[in-house]
């Protein structure tokens, strides 16, 4: 059966460079399941593989989204699956490599099949979040999905304003379209997490964020800066920036910050792992071998 090879694991680990040995020893393809570098115009914060990088092996879904295009963990899903037929009729396998842990999910398990929210509910939603402030929006999740209101965390507004539109697009409680369950997939799945010692990941993610600012990140986070307003620009290393440029950070306080909160994430994102128990664990330099040997069990 075709089998599809998951690397994932805390920002800054390695994963696309062991992605690119795992994929080149096998003839395949990688697929992106990074929902920033789905995006076109900020490859530098968002650390997309570099053009050398995906001379190397063929990379799908990177860079391949305007700033300003809705994309979602559920458009992925079907976007990689109508994909992967075709990867698999070349080869066994297919890598898939990312970090963003919804992404993964979706192609692994499945998105629960919640409605696409239409252009004018998103807009009247997050009209009233930024006019009002999260509390009405609160008091209408209460009032429409009671259930769901004593799930949410109540401080995240990504989580309420999205609750929010799904109640208001689909009619219906959004607890009542999340059933959790898996689906059946017509592949196998490996999945392999990459995680080092936590002062030697902090240390990569510190030095990483100092070399995309040798590369230019600033630079190109003014070129979009008058785009702020966008979520595909709602994430680290953009936010300090903009902060630095309308004046409410200097430029060191905006770099020390986009290294705290990316540490901060890469923590977010292992107490997310531990739920996974179909994880298995390697360092990134073990990655191949360990790869080559679960292919062959």
């Amino acid at each position: 059966m075709p089998t599809l090879i998951v690397i994932t694991g805390p920002t800054g680990v390695g994963k696309t460079a062991a992605a690119i040995e795992v994929a080149r020893h096998l003839g395949c393809d990688i697929i992106n399941a990074d929902s920033r570098q789905v995006f076109r115009g900020i490859p530098i914060g968002t650390a997309a593989p570099t053009p050398e990088e995906q001379a190397l092996v063929r990379h799908h879904f990177v860079q391949f989204k305007a700033l300003d295009e809705y994309y979602s963990a559920s458009q992925f899903e079907a976007d990689v699956m109508a994909l992967l037929p075709s990867l698999f009729e070349k080869g066994d396998y297919v890598v898939m490599c990312g970090g963003s842990m919804m992404y993964v999910d979706a192609v692994c398990r499945g998105i629960d099949p919640i409605p696409d929210i239409s252009d004018a509910v998103r807009q009247a939603v997050k009209k009233e979040w930024q006019e009002q402030g999260l509390e009405p929006l609160l008091e209408e999740l209460q009032r429409l999905d009671p259930t769901y209101y004593k799930q949410v965390d109540k401080i995240n507004p990504k989580r309420v304003v999205h609750a929010v539109e799904v109640c208001r697009q689909a009619g219906v409680p959004y607890s009542s379209l999340r059933t959790g369950q898996a689906k059946e997939r017509p592949f196998n799945i490996i999945k392999i997490g990459l995680n080092i010692e936590r002062e030697r990941l902090f240390d990569r993610i510190n030095r990483r964020v100092d070399a995309m600012i040798e590369q230019g990140l600033e630079a190109e986070a003014r070129s979009v800066y008058h785009l702020r307003h966008l979520n595909s620009l709602n994430t680290v290393g953009y936010k300090e920036m903009f902060a630095y440029f309308d004046g409410t950070m200097d430029r060191h306080t905006a770099i020390e910050r986009i290294k705290k909160n990316t540490r901060v994430y890469a923590k977010k994102q292992l107490t997310w792992y531990k739920r996974d128990p179909d994880i298995i664990w390697c360092s990134p330099e073990e990655c191949i071998k360990d790869t080559i040997r679960l292919i062959n069990v």
